[in-house]
């Protein structure tokens, strides 16, 4: 079903026009998710809705979140479901926690293959 939250998720991104839409495969940097999806929203308010909305979908089509951080702010909504992790934040939080950057260093002790 990962594919497929993915390709859902993804959709409904767009549909909020999220922006700078990044999927990451980290199956080979941890065993606790597969894929990190990261995109940008340009305020609080679509920051939250662009979460929401993913969370609202996936649920229609049977999958739930595990859970959900952030709402509240809105500088940074994460929702996990499992597989998938989704994050969702303000271009400020983006830059200084600079996702993408962290999960694609290899690891101390891990050759790369």
């Amino acid at each position: 079903m990962s594919n497929e939250l993915n390709q859902m998720i993804l959709e409904s991104l767009d549909d909020l026009k999220a922006q700078d839409v990044v999927t990451l495969d980290v199956r080979e940097l941890t065993d606790v998710t597969d894929t990190l999806i990261i995109a940008t929203g340009t305020s609080n308010r679509h920051v939250k809705s662009l979460a929401q909305n993913a969370v609202d979908d996936a649920k229609n089509k049977g999958q739930r979140a595990i859970g959900i951080e952030g709402q509240d702010a809105g500088e940074w909504v994460l929702a996990d479901f499992g597989d998938t992790i989704l994050h969702v934040m303000l271009p400020s939080a983006r830059s200084n926690y600079d996702l993408e950057k962290l999960w694609t260093i290899t690891p101390a002790g891990r050759e790369e293959g």
